[in-house]
């Protein structure tokens, strides 16, 4: 299975649904066993997060967070790349990787449209003005946008105000007469560097602008359980092979994460705007050009006409940002550690953060999505008018992508597997090496080898494969299981290099402004930061959370029940079978 998730030989969805016929024909697992762990509670929180973003989706909601937010931050390059990262991963932090890049990629290509103009660069300004001005006067079929020869048009205003003879348009158009004329060719010949290092600037700035979507989305997916796949498998794999484990819940997670998503996406922002966005200490002290002030007023006044075609809040908006705000904040104090949490309330081990999720977005198919008028309630004689709900099934079905939840469940029945068999146990065992060294280099090695695995390789497969060699490892080194669990989980979504790393780093791509060098040498970076990130926050704040420096007693009796049970004599029934 591990060979066809990583290979795609068939879909990864049909490739999660071989456990239930190959574990009960081999005699690893019951039936009665495999079935279940598809959909487990850990699925119904995934699907009622999936439920809350179709809402959310249906009414726009997240266009015009995004363009609240970029009107705020502005389109300055450095500050707009900013602006679409915040984005990015506050989306992504609810929304999937997938969806939240899909979204934002459009509003970057407008935005950058009326900043720089067409898509393409072009490789002479020059010729362009005069190839613009006879579409102009000949009316051909397909003339250049009208925000090109703006552009055109100042720069050769600019070129006459600066030239001392004030000829600069005649220079520009004309290439015999500097040759005859030594200051005017000096002249065209400043031009022409200007423009180059104007053209270089503006494929650098697109090219920053369309990495920091997918890389944000990426980043931002960590710090929530619902974000991304590979935390909703850590915690259903904790409920597998450590059933008396409570530590990792909605709260803890993403007091842990959070953190770490902000300090990534300062440093990657950092990053990327040093590479693409001409970011440096003597950039932010020169002044800004009469061009490019122009092309960002142009291009906040574009902003603010999208932000403003939304109109005023509906009604069902308000609806739905308040049902997501309860959402996310009864999530998080369902049981956050450091305070008591509203579960205490109930019997204890009766809620988790599936029963809150599934409780709030089932208001969405039934809370109308128009205001409901207080004098139809008395009025006897007013129509029994249907009203129609925030959210209709019919429209949910359609938007939740259900491959992804039998994913999740192939996850959890492959690391039932892997676990009852023994296979995890004897994995472990061939790691003995890491027995003698220290549990902070352990981590780091086992870290950098997920993130340099997960680029070839879907998040979900790659922490699939992992994790359950990684819980019986840690009963070896006899650490935290969680300490080396932890790191995994998120290291798998840190894949940067490559388009086909992830479905955000493949939909940038396809844009066609970027190479794989782009991509490699951004990626490459990106990568390493977060591989010290996650290192520096497994070891710090994320001791106390989750309680790393100690050996858990639910970790003693899973150890316990392992040795009780010699995976020679699993693995001879198995054989048996065959």
């Amino acid at each position: 299975m591990a060979v066809y998730w990583c290979t795609e030989a068939l879909p990864l969805s049909v490739t999660a649904m071989l456990p239930i016929t190959l574990f009960p024909f081999l005699g690893i697992l019951k039936s009665s066993v495999v079935c279940p762990q598809y959909f487990l509670d850990t699925n119904f929180l995934f699907l009622s997060g999936l439920i809350m973003a179709s809402a959310i989706e249906e009414w726009n909601l997240h266009r015009r967070i995004a363009l609240r937010i970029l009107m705020l931050v502005g389109v300055q390059p450095a500050w707009l790349i900013l602006g679409m990262m915040l984005n990015t991963s506050f989306l992504s932090m609810w929304l999937s990787n997938t969806a939240s890049t899909a979204m934002m990629l459009p509003i970057a290509s407008a935005i950058l449209k009326n900043l720089f103009g067409l898509k393409e660069i072009q490789k002479d300004l020059s010729r362009e003005s005069e190839e613009n001005a006879a579409a102009v006067r000949t009316k051909v079929r397909h003339p250049v946008s009208t925000e090109i020869q703006f552009l055109a048009n100042t720069e050769e205003l600019q070129v006459m105000s600066q030239s001392p003879t004030g000829e600069g348009a005649h220079h520009v158009a004309s290439k015999t007469r500097s040759k005859d004329c030594p200051e005017e060719a000096e002249t065209s010949l400043d031009l022409s560097a200007t423009s180059t290092k104007e053209e270089e600037y503006r494929r650098n700035v697109w090219k920053g602008l369309l990495l920091s979507i997918p890389y944000s989305a990426s980043i931002g997916g960590t710090a929530t359980l619902t974000g991304t796949a590979p935390n909703l498998i850590l915690l259903g794999g904790l409920k597998s092979f450590f059933p008396q484990c409570d530590t990792v819940n909605f709260g803890s997670w993403f007091i842990f994460a959070f953190p770490l998503m902000l300090l990534f996406l300062l440093l990657g922002w950092l990053w990327i705007c040093f590479l693409y966005a001409g970011m440096t200490l003597r950039g932010w002290r020169k002044k800004k050009s009469n061009i490019r002030a122009d092309a960002e007023h142009r291009a906040q006044a574009v902003i603010q006409e999208e932000y403003k075609n939304l109109g005023p809040m509906k009604f069902a908006e308000q609806a739905v940002f308040i049902l997501f705000c309860m959402f996310a904040i009864l999530l998080f104090f369902r049981d956050p550690k450091f305070i008591p949490g509203w579960a205490n309330l109930f019997t204890p081990g009766f809620t988790s953060d599936a029963v809150m999720g599934v409780a709030v977005v089932t208001v969405l198919f039934f809370f109308p999505s128009q205001r409901p008028s207080l004098k139809w309630w008395f009025d006897f004689k007013a129509p029994n008018t249907e009203t129609e709900p925030l959210l209709t099934w019919t429209k949910a079905q359609h938007s939740i992508p259900w491959n992804v939840i039998i994913l999740l469940g192939g996850g959890f029945a492959m690391a039932k597997g892997c676990e009852q068999s023994g296979l995890s146990l004897w994995i472990s065992d061939q790691l003995h090496p890491l027995e003698g060294m220290p549990p902070m280099l352990a981590v780091f090695i086992i870290t950098a080898v997920i993130i340099f695995f997960t680029e070839f390789a879907s998040n979900t497969a790659t922490i699939i494969i992992f994790l359950p060699v990684l819980s019986e490892l840690a009963i070896r080194l006899k650490v935290h299981p969680l300490y080396l669990m932890i790191p995994a989980t998120v290291g798998c979504s840190y894949a940067f290099m490559l388009p086909v790393s992830t479905p955000p780093n493949s939909i940038a791509f396809a844009s066609g402004h970027l190479l794989v060098k782009d991509m490699m040498r951004a990626g490459f970076l990106m990568n390493l930061i977060g591989l010290l990130l996650l290192n520096m926050a497994i070891n710090t704040w994320a001791q106390p959370i989750f309680q790393l420096g100690t050996f858990p007693e639910w970790a003693h009796n899973h150890s316990a029940s392992v040795t009780a049970l010699p995976p020679a004599s699993v693995a001879n029934k198995t054989l048996r079978a065959l």
